[in-house]
C-alpha cells in the first residue's frame, strides 16, 4: 500500500497496553503500504514517502497504524525538496493534483500537519474518488489526533478502493484510539481477509479483544502475530499474561 503507520503503531502499542491496563489514554499510528506514500513515522511505521509507504505499529493510548516506508527513506532535506518542486509544478499550474498530493505528503512528514490538510482538501476537491488522497489525508488526522476525522476519510478510502488493507487497518486504528474496540475488530478482520500475513492486524485484533474480555481469541490472534512478527512477542506477554 502506500505510505503507513508503521513507527507510530510500535510505540502505541505498548501505550495502547499500559492504557488497557490503567484505563489511559495512549496514540497508536501504523504504516501506510509502499505504494501509498507518506504516511505516519517509522514505528506506527508506515513511515512516508510521496511514492511509497506502509503503516507501522505504534499504540500510544488506544492504537494507531503502521505505515509502510519506502525502498529509500527520505530525511526532512528531501522532503524540503519535494515541496520546493511542487511549488514550481503549481505556479506553473495551480490544479495539478499530483503536485499538491505530493507538497501535502511532505508537509505532513515535516509535521507541518496543518498545512498539509490544506494541500490534502484541495486535492480532494481536484480528485473526490480518489483513494488515495482520502487514505493520506486520514493518515495526517491521525497525527493530529483528529480520530473522527480520520475514521470517516478511511471509510471513504475503502469506498473508493475496497482492496485498501491499508486503509481498513489505519481506520481500525483510529476507532482504538477512540477506545472502540469492537468496533475495530471488523476492521482489523478485514485487513486480514486481504492480506493474511499482516501482523499488525493480527496484534491490534489481539489487543482489541483482550480489551473486551476475550482472552482465548486474544491468545490466538496474538499468537499468530508473533509468529509473523517478532516484536509482536511483547504484546503477546503483556496481553496474555494474566491467564
Amino acid at each position: 500500500m502506500k505510505a503507513p503507520l508503521l513507527s507510530l503503531l510500535a510505540s502505541a502499542t505498548l501505550l495502547l497496553a499500559g492504557a488497557c491496563a490503567r484505563g489511559t489514554t495512549a496514540d497508536v499510528e501504523r504504516p501506510t503500504s509502499a505504494s501509498r506514500n507518506a504516511a505516519v513515522e517509522t514505528a506506527v511505521a508506515r513511515a512516508a514517502d510521496t511514492t511509497a509507504g506502509t503503516m507501522s505499529t505504534a499504540i500510544a493510548t488506544p492504537a494507531t497504524p503502521t505505515v509502510v516506508e519506502p525502498a529509500v527513506r527520505k530525511n526532512s532535506t528531501d522532503y524540503r525538496e519535494d515541496i520546493r518542486l511542487a511549488d514550481a509544478r503549481l505556479k506553473a499550474s495551480p490544479r495539478d493534483f499530483d503536485a499538491l498530493l505530493s507538497r501535502a505528503k511532505a508537509k505532513s512528514q515535516l509535521k507541518d500537519y496543518k498545512e498539509a490538510m490544506n494541500d490534502y482538501n484541495s486535492a480532494a476537491r481536484l480528485k473526490p474518488t480518489s483513494g488515495e488522497v482520502y487514505y493520506n489525508r486520514g493518515l495526517n488526522r491521525l497525527k493530529m489526533k483528529e480520530y473522527t476525522g480520520a475514521i470517516s476519510d478511511f471509510t471513504k478510502a475503502t469506498k473508493y478502493n475496497p482492496q485498501d488493507k491499508d486503509a481498513f487497518f489505519g481506520r481500525g486504528a483510529a476507532k482504538m484510539q477512540m477506545f472502540n474496540y469492537r468496533s475495530a475488530i471488523p476492521d482489523f478482520t478485514k485487513v486480514i481477509a486481504l492480506d493474511p500475513t499482516y501482523a499488525d492486524a493480527y496484534e491490534y485484533r489481539g489487543i482489541s479483544y483482550s480489551s473486551i474480555n476475550k482472552p482465548k481469541e486474544a491468545k490466538v490472534d496474538l499468537e499468530k502475530a508473533a509468529q509473523l512478527n517478532p516484536e509482536a512477542g511483547k504484546s503477546l506477554r503483556r496481553y496474555t499474561e494474566k491467564e
